[in-house]
Formats: C-alpha cells, structure tokens, sequence
C-alpha cells in the first residue's frame, strides 16, 4: 500500500509533470490529425507519412509537423469555418424562405409556371396553405 508519507514531494511534481505532458501531447495529436485529415490537398500517403511518424516519433513528430505545416493551421482552420457559415447561412436562407404561408404559395405558383401543376391544383394548395 502507499502511504502518503513514502510519496515525496519531487515525485508529485514529476507525477504531475508527467501528466501535463501527457496531456499537452495528447492536445496536439488532435489538433494535428483534425488539421491533416481536413486538409483535402493532401495526398494519402502524405498523410501515412505524417501519421506513422507522429505515432513513432512522438514528440519530435509533432514539433516537425507544427514547423513545416503549421503557419497553413490556421488559414486552414479559418477556411473550414468560413464554408461552415457559408453552408449555415445559405441552409438558414432556403428555411426561413419556404417558411409560413407565403413561401408556400411562391412554391405553388413555381410549380405552376414550371407546368408542374394545373391552375386548379395551385388553387387547392394555395387554399390550404391560407387556412
């Protein structure tokens, strides 16, 4: 049993020491990984070779990434949320648009001017669209 009289002081530093690198390691594994498998200009076996060597090489494997790769993290990142805004802006417009009793009725009158329905059939759904 250990007994808090045999665990000194520079062992709890070095303990705790051991998990903060551990952790800090475990930090930028995944950010490197969500930065390398994101990036699509990468070819597979780029990212192979990065894979195998930040496993192998821990430390010194991600110090290599962070200096050849990571001025691009950040552009990179940036160009991922930019798409995720673009992509949330244009679901939030097509959503609100066909929204509630007008967007319903611009739909039906599209369908009748495309031809897709008769002119009685826009008169049901427009009805229904009122009510």
């Amino acid at each position: 049993m250990l007994l808090a009289a045999d665990y000194a002081l520079g062992e709890v530093i070095w303990t705790v020491f051991i998990v903060f690198m551990w952790v800090i390691w475990l930090w930028l594994l995944f950010a490197i990984f969500g930065d390398l498998f994101s990036d699509h200009e990468t070819s597979g076996a780029a990212k192979a070779g990065w894979t195998i060597l930040v496993i192998l090489l821990p430390y010194l494997g991600i110090l290599i990434y962070l200096i050849a790769r990571g001025g691009g993290m950040a552009a990179r990142s940036a160009a991922r949320a930019q798409r995720a805004q673009t992509d949330f802006d244009a679901y939030v417009r097509e959503t609100a648009g066909s929204s509630g009793s007008a967007g319903e009725i611009a739909h039906a009158k599209k369908l009748l001017d495309e031809g897709a329905i008769n002119q009685a059939e826009f008169e049901a759904l427009k009805a229904k669209a009122l009510a």
